[in-house]
């Protein structure tokens, strides 16, 4: 294109150095070459639109997976703290002369919480809670494990554990240790094992008030295939 608007201007440099009995011949040639510039411009616009439309959506097309992943997550955690909170209603309705003052707590579950090393894994958990006094309950989910639960009867702990009744528990440690078993979640599988939802109801210590509210409890899912853990998030308000 670059060499047919140049031959043009080319074209019209010698015209303009003789006599031509064609009165219109430079105007059509300008306006050929203006004309060749506008569709040059054009094919050059659309080409750039083409490949800056690709960049974007090669950029952009994950972000928005992790967005609508982190939406979805965010809508489970809300809906399992109001199930929570109706619950408390329901349960001290008759006995309530006051409002109830919650506090909501979240974890959010993936392998990369595993410590010391995180597991690769596609499994995903969402859990909320709500605290009102020292009474503490859990609602959530899991999605996508590896593998079946672990079965503490058939493959128990090597130190038994009364507390541990169930694959998913609370854990007292920080995100960068490993800590001993507070409370076990009661279980509810779906058919193929690997989704299910998780329950507790429970009621703490001064010191596990402290742990919670320090950060110091989090959610550990035990499967066959990762026995020390294939999940994990802390409780975080």
């Amino acid at each position: 294109m670059d060499t047919i608007v140049g031959s043009a201007f080319s074209f019209k440099k010698i015209r303009s150095k003789i006599h031509t009995p064609f009165p219109n011949f430079d105007f059509k040639v300008k306006t050929m070459i203006e004309r060749l510039k506008r569709y040059q411009n054009s094919w050059f616009g659309i080409v750039l639109s083409i490949l800056s439309c690709l960049f974007i959506i090669g950029t952009a097309a994950p972000s928005q997976a992790v967005n609508d992943q982190f939406a979805v997550n965010q809508v489970s955690i809300t809906e399992y703290q109001q199930q929570a909170e109706s619950e408390l209603i329901a349960q001290n309705g008759d006995s309530l002369s006051k409002p109830m003052k919650f506090k909501r707590f979240a974890a959010i579950l993936s392998g990369d919480e595993i410590f010391p090393n995180a597991v690769p894994t596609q499994a995903s958990g969402t859990l909320g809670a709500v605290l009102v006094d020292n009474r503490l309950i859990v609602r959530g989910d899991f999605r996508g494990l590896s593998s079946p639960l672990r079965d503490y009867v058939a493959d128990p702990s090597p130190q038994t554990n009364p507390k541990v009744t169930s694959a998913v528990h609370i854990h007292r440690g920080s995100a960068q240790q490993n800590g001993p078993t507070v409370f076990s979640l009661e279980v509810i599988p779906e058919s193929n094992g690997l989704n299910g939802r998780v329950k507790g109801n429970y009621i703490l210590t001064d010191d596990q008030l402290k742990d919670l509210n320090s950060g110091l409890l989090y959610i550990d899912i035990h499967t066959k295939g990762f026995r020390p853990g294939e999940l994990r998030g802390i409780l975080k308000a």
